[in-house]
């Protein structure tokens, strides 16, 4: 496969109904960005992010300004932003093809769209989202995880937007192993305080990483102090900075 059609390939996920996509077709569609953006109902700012979001994970410019014109100039999709359309067009329906016969065959397990998900971040939550609070030009979002415990996650307008994230949706909250932080004793304030049992924890009192079992019987990894005293099956608390929570979709 040439090089270019690799590198626009990483532009697509394997949601049917991506925002960015759907705000590159509407560009396509009006030959405005600021028109794109009114009628996906996201800020021009956030448009823009989108769309030079794309660009950068295809490796070539999709949208290039026209100059001139009866309306003062707009915008308009470069080859590559057609063929990354074409191939997102392509893509929807192959992924709908193959889960109707998986269906066919058997119930699917819950979230398994999400199987297809590859990042360094090693914590994976499944959440509902609880609530959405604007807060300090950012928004924080509250996620309850299926056993029981909260995490809030703050993230900018535009991404909020662009994910369309709403009350009671279903969304995975992601964390680098090295950005949760596990100790003995919890914390005596803040938010993202999660208690766990230790599976697994370094020897003889040493520092480094430890995987802990929440309720509901998730798995966090995180990484302890040296001299902690942690052990395995006793219990301990991982804590997390709201903005090193990620959010992200499945299906």
């Amino acid at each position: 496969m040439p090089r270019k059609t690799l590198e626009i390939a990483g532009a697509l996920v394997d949601r049917p109904a991506d925002k960015r996509v759907e705000i590159l077709r509407r560009v396509g569609a009006s030959g405005s960005i600021s028109q794109a953006a009114r009628d996906a109902g996201v800020s021009y700012k956030a448009a823009w992010q989108a769309l030079d979001t794309l660009s950068n994970l295809a490796g070539a410019v999709l949208v290039e300004r026209v100059v001139g014109g009866a309306g003062g100039g707009g915008a308009r999709l470069t080859p590559a932003g057609e063929q990354v359309l074409q191939a997102a067009d392509e893509l929807a329906r192959a992924r709908h093809a193959v889960l109707d016969r998986l269906a066919e065959r058997t119930a699917l397990p819950p979230r398994v769209a999400a199987l297809g998900l590859r990042t360094s971040m090693r914590n994976q939550l499944p959440c509902r989202i609880a609530s959405l609070r604007a807060r300090a030009g950012a928004v924080e979002v509250a996620l309850d995880l299926p056993g029981g415990g909260r995490l809030v996650s703050r993230i900018t307008r535009e991404s909020a937007q662009l994910l369309e994230l709403a009350r009671g949706q279903e969304v995975l909250a992601l964390c680098k192993a090295t950005a949760v932080a596990v100790r003995a004793e919890r914390p005596e304030q803040g938010a993202n305080v999660l208690p766990g049992t230790v599976a697994r924890a370094p020897r003889g009192g040493a520092a480094g990483e430890v995987a802990l079992t929440l309720a509901g019987g998730l798995q966090l990894v995180g990484f302890v102090e040296a001299g902690s005293g942690l052990r395995t099956d006793a219990t301990a608390f991982a804590h997390m900075d709201p903005a090193a929570v990620v959010i992200a979709l499945g299906a």
